[in-house]
């Protein structure tokens, strides 16, 4: 294997070839702004959306005025409207496949956490009205349990979280969603007790018929072959997203993790799971060994990647993902059981003079706990 190829520096320069930068320039971008002027009641439309609903100028403007409405202001009757009858909606805790069951997951979680505040951090997408639009948005929320529920007795405690959402829309409706909460950091907060949590919702999930996760060879390898050198950039757009795909192709399937620090900025900021906020990248390095350390063979694979030119500067990219492989590692799992595991994540990497000087990204820890104590496939 060729590493001289992994170990020169990404050359994220070049500037995103997108296809229609007058309408992207005109689109809003939540950094910078409060919601009002997220949410603009005197705005013409600036981009072309055929079949949304007039109040929203953009598809922007649509993803954090529509949250807004059915969250904050407690109408969750829209979802009716925005969302396919037969939307299906990805959770690292399940799937759902009806718009109903949306309508229901919405009034419990209002019911429960009532001052929950749901704040845009940023929105990165692609698309258009004819193909649909795909959009990654980061929320930060902030509440207090006051209201018995799922989560258990109410508590009156408050927590911050955050949540990465990818959302497919056409014409008003989002038919497509994965939907990644940090749940530890949310129940933590609320100081519940995670084994007996995570048992509980094991239990409910194995007398549903849900079992622990099937996995097949590690996607990786091939045999006894080594992994493939190059990433597979058939998702890329442009010339930005063809390079994130390959140093994380790098680091994850290949294991250089050594190459991150030709890609983080030296005095990058990371976030992560449990609200987890580092500085510098050799803290950052460190998470993403101690992730790979708890599951060794996982193989990681991009399932879609977008990109915008950020008004912070530079270009923010959103990659969502997943990992597979064996708990045959130590970490915050605890000591390997050989249980296989399945992760859902997201990223969001802002990228200004060649280097990642910021990033989020998120994984469910509740998730992989249940799926532990699920019965074997």
């Amino acid at each position: 294997m060729d590493t001289a190829n992994f170990a020169s520096a990404p050359n994220f320069a070049a500037a995103p070839n997108f296809a229609a930068a007058p309408v992207r320039d005109s689109v809003l971008q939540v950094e910078k702004h409060d919601y009002t002027s997220l949410a603009p009641s005197n705005r013409e439309r600036v981009q072309p959306m055929r079949g949304f609903d007039p109040i929203y100028t953009d598809i922007v403007d649509y993803i954090v005025r529509c949250t807004h409405r059915i969250w904050d202001e407690k109408n969750p009757g829209l979802i009716y409207s925005h969302y396919a009858h037969n939307a299906v909606v990805y959770t690292p805790l399940g799937t759902t496949h009806s718009r109903e069951e949306v309508v229901r997951a919405t009034i419990q979680r209002i019911a429960e956490f009532p001052e929950r505040r749901g704040m845009a951090t940023q929105v990165i997408w692609n698309g258009d009205e004819d193909q649909g639009f795909y959009t990654s948005h980061l929320i930060t929320s902030v509440g207090r349990h006051t209201t018995s529920g799922p989560v258990g007795p109410a508590t009156g405690k408050t927590f911050v979280s955050r949540t990465l959402v990818d959302c497919m829309v056409f014409e008003n409706r989002i038919y497509r969603e994965w939907l990644v909460r940090d749940n530890m950091a949310h129940l933590l907060g609320l100081g519940v007790d995670i084994d007996a949590y995570t048992s509980n919702v094991a239990a409910e999930q194995a007398a549903r018929g849900v079992t622990a996760p099937a996995l097949a060879d590690a996607g990786r390898l091939v045999g006894q072959e080594p992994p493939n050198e190059k990433a597979d950039l058939s998702l890329a757009n442009n010339d930005v997203e063809a390079r994130t795909l390959s140093w994380l192709h790098t680091v994850w399937n290949c294991r250089m993790f050594g190459t991150l620090r030709d890609v983080y900025a030296p005095n990058l900021m990371w976030h992560g799971p449990v609200m987890r906020d580092l500085y510098g990248a050799p803290a950052a390095i460190q998470q993403a060994l101690k992730l790979m350390a708890m599951i060794p063979d996982a193989s990681w694979t991009a399932h879609h990647v977008c990109s915008n030119a950020s008004n912070e500067g530079g270009v923010k990219v959103a990659v969502r993902w997943t990992m597979e492989g064996h708990h045959t590692g130590h970490g915050t799992l605890g000591a390997p059981t050989g249980k296989p595991l399945f992760v859902m994540g997201i990223s969001h990497f802002h990228v200004i003079n060649d280097r990642v000087v910021e990033e989020w990204t998120l994984y469910d820890e509740i998730a992989l706990r249940v799926q532990l104590k699920l019965p074997p496939a």
